[in-house]
């Protein structure tokens, strides 16, 4: 990291960044690779620096945002990788996960913490050039036998993080309601034969709508396209590749069966179960699982011309997410009844007693003021924001964990 800074967790300093942010941390960016993918370059990062982890491990095409937990990058991943990390303003980086287990329900709230013992949720800037291949996220009953947990996640197109939509603006979502499980049987034998196993062709492509965003349960089949999108999910790595094409390349067999049991491996069976074929064979899917922003109550409650706040993501039970936008040279005080994790994607100003601002070009391992947990406490207190530009709006995204209590 920049600055020399040591990764090491410390009581002392965890208690003081707590209560000297006022209930509001800043975390480092914690930017991961990814093999399979070709980074979109909309990251903010700086050119040269997304193959910083190195040619064998892939790309930088993913920025995870209040994670509490490491990524799966198979046996090169590093010991902090996909892990967030609070930021000591008198030196020092505290992982993000021993600093949950510190303040325990004093950081998450009581609520999440009896019902969870940490922070279950995290977000992410997914950035690739083409399009995801097609694969599905485990359901629990496939994921806990395991050791893991299901990964139900979410997509909002952000403006502010799109100036190009990149090469494939299009997204496979679930499969087509004619579709049968030997279909599907078909195209997954085709994968171990090599080249492109066209298991697209069973699903429908939606083209990308700024703005917008779409809901995917976990069993749902999906191929994200190729905006930058922002994707608050569960605390949770796995998965299952179903396409054998993709980015231009062979997409490797151990991808198909990443995480099955030892003894399910070659099982097409096993893969076709973790499908949930009334969410994908679903005929009203665009209705059912498509995100349309609206005004939460509390902002249209407010009536404030300073600012609007916009649900974003408000399907799953899993996690949530809003979009706030304060207006140039407007202060608020904004309310939230959850902890929440947020990023800055547009403008410079303030929130709480921390300076915010969208960077405009990173360096791999420098820090930056653009991303924040806040506490449950700071959050029903409620945070001011100030935007410090006299011509340009400060847009924030916030993400929310399980039973988010102001969607009741």
């Amino acid at each position: 990291m920049s600055e020399d800074r040591k990764v090491q967790f410390d009581a002392a300093a965890a208690r003081r960044v707590l209560d000297d942010g006022e209930g509001v941390v800043r975390l480092a960016p914690t930017w991961v690779p990814r093999v399979f993918s070709t980074p979109g370059r909309r990251l903010r990062l700086h050119p040269d620096d997304y193959y910083a982890f190195g040619k064998e491990r892939g790309g930088i095409d993913e920025r995870w945002l209040a994670s509490p937990i490491r990524a799966d990058n198979g046996a090169r991943t590093g010991p902090y990788e996909g892990l967030s990390l609070v930021v000591d303003a008198r030196g020092g980086l505290l992982p993000f996960d021993e600093f949950i287990e510190h303040h325990g329900a004093n950081l998450v709230g009581e609520r999440i913490w009896n019902s969870h013992g940490t922070w279950p949720v995290f977000a992410k800037f997914f950035d690739n050039q083409q399009a995801l291949p097609f694969h599905i996220h485990h359901r629990d009953e496939h994921a806990v036998p395991l050791g893991k947990l299901s990964k139900p996640e979410a997509y909002y197109y952000s403006p502010q993080m799109n100036n190009h939509l990149a090469t494939q603006p299009v997204s496979f979502l679930g499969l087509q309601p004619q579709v049968t499980r030997e279909q599907v049987r078909e195209r997954l034998v085709r994968f171990g034969r090599g080249g492109d196993n066209r298991i697209t062709e069973l699903s429908l492509g939606y083209r990308t709508q700024l703005g917008t965003g779409w809901d995917v349960p976990g069993g749902v089949l999906h191929a994200p396209g190729s905006a930058c999108t922002y994707e608050p999910q569960a605390a949770s790595d796995v998965l299952c590749m179903c396409e054998s094409w993709s980015n231009n390349r062979e997409v490797p067999d151990e991808l198909l069966w990443k995480d099955t049991p030892p003894d399910r491996v070659g099982d097409l069976d096993y893969i076709l179960d973790l499908i949930d074929w009334d969410l994908n064979l679903d005929p009203d899917f665009a209705v059912n699982r498509r995100l349309i922003p609206h005004e939460t109550a509390e902002s249209v409650a407010a009536a404030d011309p300073g600012f609007v706040e916009n649900w974003i993501v408000y399907k799953s039970p899993t996690f949530s997410a809003k979009e706030l936008t304060v207006r140039p040279g407007a202060s608020v005080t904004v309310a939230d009844s959850d902890a929440h994790g947020v990023i800055v994607v547009q403008g410079h100003g303030r929130i709480g007693v921390h300076d915010a601002s969208a960077p405009t070009l990173i360096r791999f391992g420098e820090l930056t003021e653009d991303e924040f947990f806040v506490s449950e406490t700071a959050a029903r207190a409620g945070v001011r924001v100030e935007n410090r530009s006299m011509t340009e709006p400060l847009v924030m995204l916030k993400h929310f964990g399980p039973g988010n209590t102001s969607l009741r």
